[in-house]
């Protein structure tokens, strides 16, 4: 919908595509779908959600047997984002390499982006 014809509108580190593949599998999901609400101390967050079927309006990305399914709403706030899971000692989970960012607050679950007013 807002995406560059040829180019997926969000990448999968090959971490993130194993994980997104094998949560599918294990859920029995058509795909994990990514989406953004008001909420955090930066103004918006981040949504993931099993889905068992495709919203036609949904950008879909496929990689390497994953699924995203883009909500409609955020297609145009998560344009050239990079998602990544990363494995660490005290916690683990997704990662968003977002260009469309101006800030973030510092426990890293909410996000504010570029020209959006103060909520």
């Amino acid at each position: 919908m807002f995406g560059i014809p040829g180019k997926a509108a969000v990448t999968l580190s090959p971490n993130a595509a194993r994980q997104i593949a094998g949560l599918m599998q294990t859920k029995g999901s058509e795909g994990l779908r990514i989406g953004v609400k008001k909420g955090g101390c930066a103004g918006m967050e981040y949504t993931m959600d099993y889905v068992t079927s495709v919203n036609p309006l949904d950008e879909v990305v496929e990689q390497d047997g994953a699924r995203v399914l883009i909500a409609p709403m955020a297609q145009m706030f998560l344009i050239g984002t990079e998602i990544d899971y990363e494995i660490g000692l005290l916690e683990s989970g997704f990662k968003f390499r977002n260009p469309n960012v101006a800030e973030a607050c510092g426990c890293g679950e909410s996000i504010k982006f570029k020209d959006q007013p103060a909520a």
